[in-house]
């Protein structure tokens, strides 16, 4: 049983931390607005219990990218729950023509807590919706980007980021919808739950590394090919995760060569719940210790797959070890790592908007046995750090 909060405090906030769901009321405009009372924000974040539920290692992987999929896993959840109402899927069909890749009711995740985000920083969600589906962020190297980003760009804070990830799936759903005959709101079920089969086991088959994305899309597009391929899903699949970079067009078409081998990965149960660990040198911080153990993106590679280059090819993939100093450095920045006793001399960053009824940090340094770790609190999506 999943305990749930739905008003935890004062804040236009919600999280997952392993204990449960927390939700929060904030006040804008004279107005309250409860984060628990929109569909996608309560979807979102039991998508991201659901995600550690079958995924467990990634919740204390330090890589940006993993980070960010977190997120976008939280989004797609929200997109797939929404669409087991008949109601939503004929609304969304009249609004959109049936063109389901089009702005809708469907694409623009909790409006109402965009609203609410906007009447105090205008610059970091849309202008109608908190993260829209609908969009043309291409992949880029988390770290080419800057820590935060009016909404309008991406940054390398994972709610940011994910949105790549997040257009390509809604770009690939619409596309499994147009190989239909009927292209009806029954047909957008079952496209939906097709596809939610196709996501769960392409994560499972997919290998943690620092370009997460990547393996992830790879893995997916193996599973259409060996699970759909009547459907002719593969196409449509391919094409959002290379208008979106999340693929270069050699490896999407090379990812499907191999869709047995990437099934059987998918069932296998005897995957590991932990990833591997690495000494990361932290002594420049002045954190009061020379290094910190973290959990790093650094399973072996099922596929050699990564992100798109800007020109052409695929991007350079970084080593785990600077994934992870990219990871740690970033959370610094954004003043979401807790220290148990700061060294003298040395401050916590705080953030200026952080609420100050109750914590918000992700991040924590634990001292286990002769060790200090990073570890993991909670997966945070309040406004405050976008």
């Amino acid at each position: 049983m999943l305990p749930v909060d739905l008003d935890f405090g004062d804040d236009l906030n919600a999280f997952y931390d392993r204990v449960g769901l927390k939700f929060f009321h904030g006040t804008a405009a004279g107005r309250t607005v409860f984060s628990g009372e929109s569909p996608d924000v309560v979807c979102h974040e039991l998508g991201h219990a659901v995600l550690d539920s079958f995924k467990p290692q990634l919740f204390d992987a330090a890589s940006i990218e993993v980070a960010a999929f977190h997120e976008s896993f939280g989004d797609m959840s929200a997109l797939l729950s929404a669409l087991q109402l008949p109601s939503l899927r004929e609304e969304v069909l009249a609004e959109t023509g049936g063109v389901l890749g089009r702005s809708s009711r469907l694409s623009r995740l909790a409006e109402q807590l965009g609203w609410a985000i906007r009447q105090s920083v205008p610059s970091s969600v849309e202008p109608d919706c908190l993260r829209n589906a609908v969009n043309t962020f291409f992949y880029r190297d988390p770290d080419t980007l800057p820590t935060t980003a009016p909404a309008t760009s991406l940054s390398s804070e994972p709610h940011s980021f994910s949105r790549g990830f997040t257009g390509a799936f809604f770009e690939g759903l619409a596309g499994m919808l147009a190989t239909t005959n009927t292209r009806d709101e029954a047909a957008l079920l079952q496209v939906s739950q097709d596809i939610g089969s196709i996501l769960v086991q392409g994560i499972r088959a997919a290998s943690v590394v620092p370009t997460f994305f990547s393996q992830v899309a790879a893995s997916m597009l193996a599973v259409a090919a060996a699970r759909f391929s009547t459907q002719g899903y593969e196409a449509p699949l391919r094409s959002g995760f290379v208008r979106h970079g999340i693929l270069p067009p050699s490896m999407a078409v090379a990812a499907t060569h191999a869709p047995e081998r990437i099934v059987a990965f998918a069932a296998s149960a005897n995957e590991s719940k932990t990833l591997p660990t690495l000494q990361l040198s932290v002594a420049e911080y002045g954190l009061g210790v020379p290094s910190i153990i973290v959990y790093a993106a650094a399973e072996p590679k099922r596929l050699e797959v990564a992100g798109a280059a800007l020109a052409f090819g695929a991007a350079p993939s970084p080593g785990e070890d600077q994934a992870a100093k990219s990871f740690f450095e970033d959370l610094l920045r954004r003043g979401r790592l807790k220290l148990a006793r700061p060294a003298k001399g040395a401050a916590e960053v705080v953030r200026a908007a952080a609420s100050r009824t109750h914590e918000t940090h992700t991040h924590e340094l634990r001292r286990e046995g002769t060790h200090v770790v990073l570890r993991r609190v909670r997966i945070d999506c309040g406004f405050a750090h976008r």
